[in-house]
């Protein structure tokens, strides 16, 4: 479901989540259950199922694994992302790999 002011480029698949205030780029998948407010998702980008992302720019063909909250709790987001003093997150690939190995440890 869409809501508020939102774009979305053409080649989405919003399926079963919740997008408000955001711009969605071609390509981009956002799988059930999930939620996104005031984002920019970059072209191909792939949102899991269960994700809470509010205030985040996620890069180009980014893959967002399933159940990561973003936005939140503004420590734990900075640990993890670079985040601005206004409370945007920028996601990388290589930010979410560092995640996948931590959680390995």
């Amino acid at each position: 479901m869409a809501r508020g002011v939102i774009a979305v480029s053409g080649g989405c698949i919003v399926s079963g989540s919740k997008v408000k205030r955001s711009l969605l780029f071609t390509g981009v998948r956002v799988h059930s259950y999930s939620m996104i407010e005031g984002g920019v998702i970059l072209p191909y980008a792939e949102i899991g199922q269960h994700v809470r992302l509010k205030n985040v720019v996620v890069d180009r063909g980014v893959r967002i694994p399933d159940g990561l909250v973003v936005g939140e709790d503004p420590e734990l987001d900075a640990k993890r992302f670079r985040r601005t003093e206004s409370g945007v997150c920028l996601i990388t690939t290589p930010m979410i790999n560092n995640l996948q190995h931590l959680a390995a440890a």
